[in-house]
């Protein structure tokens, strides 16, 4: 836009998310790097991982700072509520910044005083998107409450009965107060924009102290460009190549992952079948039952895409769990995807590129993975890659924030 005096007039976005790794990292890095290619003077703020655009980014608190947090956390159950010192120094850069938007996306995560923080939002009138990743915002504790079968957020979380789950609390239940000092802090706001990338997530939103917020939906993506069938010997996964592979992928297998359910399988398939499972900790791999193979975690981008192509199916019995770009990842590499029907999991397919099971269903998995096993890869796998690149494409989604910025600023679109 040009201003009075014939000046371009930039746009600034800060976005903060508790890391730079992982899903939600990626797509905090993403989503500032297209705004940046659109004209936006985009930086991001973070408190774990790392970045390749440091004259871009900002590091909220230090490593002690995690920990103190951490303790407080496990102590009291005041998450959220601690990180006062990081959160007023970083809060200073902010105001160096003069952001014209903040685009939130996971505010817990050991790091950030939400007190301080929203008062300040509130304070400076600042446009602000919140992108939910979870159902943090608007519980008095967890991240997801679908495992424990709680509906209290609707309208008064009190004796947690997840509270030794994350963020976790060894002692006290914080859970009552809490609540009631987010809704205080999160209510009010004259420009907050709530982005969900699932419809479950937003049919929740409508149910809480966040209800008359507008709500958007963009879903989660993937760049089809990298995640794409590649040939893999399976041998190399220790995996004969005649066996039919069946993969799961999690960042870490927590109860709400279904690693029960995999073990279940395990019991049941034939000796061709075989489960490879990535995200595991040392203590899970030594457990496994010989006929799963187990590997830890990988950040390696390359070797996903290898793991997604060898696999036969990709299967995720989530029990809890909003969009999970697991899901995507897999249907981008041309491999069908089975999944409980849990949060918004099921929207991530059709009966094109996969098969949807009751939750809790080991005999509906085990009837699921003989199906695309009579029907073969083969006919799942455009379907599948035709899917993502139409409905969950990256470049596509992250476009959507974008616009979405120009919306919010008046309009302002392309600008250069």
């Amino acid at each position: 836009m040009l201003s009075g005096k014939g000046i371009i007039e930039v746009r600034r976005i800060l976005s903060i998310n508790s890391t730079t790794r992982g899903s939600t990292g990626r797509i905090m890095c993403q989503i500032s790097e297209t705004a940046r290619d659109d004209g936006f003077d985009s930086y991001i703020a973070f408190s774990r991982g790392e970045t390749y655009s440091q004259e871009k980014a900002i590091k909220i608190g230090t490593r002690a700072d995690i920990y103190c947090h951490g303790l407080v956390t496990r102590l009291t159950g005041k998450h959220g509520f601690s990180s006062t010192r990081a959160t007023k120094g970083f809060l200073k850069e902010v105001d160096r910044l003069r952001p014209d938007l903040i685009h939130l996306h996971n505010i817990h995560g050991y790091y950030l005083n939400i007190e301080l923080l929203f008062n300040y939002i509130k304070e400076k009138e600042i446009s602000i998107v919140w992108t939910l990743h979870d159902c943090w915002a608007f519980t008095g504790h967890c991240a997801y409450f679908d495992f424990a079968g709680c509906e209290k957020w609707k309208n008064q979380c009190c004796e947690c009965p997840q509270i030794h789950t994350y963020p976790k609390s060894l002692f006290i239940d914080y859970s009552r107060r809490a609540y009631e000092r987010k809704e205080k802090l999160f209510i009010g706001l004259k420009n907050l924009t709530i982005v969900t990338p699932s419809y479950w997530l937003k049919d929740l939103v409508g149910q809480s102290f966040l209800k008359d917020y507008r709500t958007i939906v963009i879903n989660n993506g993937v760049d089809t460009t990298i995640f794409a069938p590649t040939n893999v010997d399976k041998s190399k996964y220790g995996v004969a190549s005649e066996d039919f592979v069946i993969l799961g992928v999690a960042a870490q297998f927590t109860p709400r992952k279904g690693l029960k359910y995999f073990i279940e399988l395990s019991e049941k398939l034939a000796s061709d079948t075989k489960i490879l499972l990535v995200g595991l900790n040392d203590e899970q791999i030594k457990s496994l039952p010989e006929s799963i193979i187990g590997m830890k975690r990988t950040e390696n981008i390359e070797q996903l895409v290898e793991l997604y192509s060898m696999a036969d199916v990709f299967v995720n019995p989530t029990l809890e769990d909003n969009f999970p770009t697991t899901n995507l990842e897999a249907l981008a590499c041309g491999t069908p995807v089975i999944t409980f029907r849990t949060g918004g999991s099921p929207e991530t397919i059709d009966n094109t590129c996969g098969l949807i099971v009751d939750k809790g269903d080991t005999e509906g998995l085990l009837n699921a993975i003989e199906i695309v096993k009579k029907r073969g890869k083969e006919e799942y796998a455009n379907n599948c890659r035709k899917r993502v690149i139409e409905r969950f494409d990256s470049g596509d989604r992250f476009r959507e924030y974008v616009e979405l910025y120009g919306k919010l600023l008046n309009n302002y679109k392309n600008i250069v």
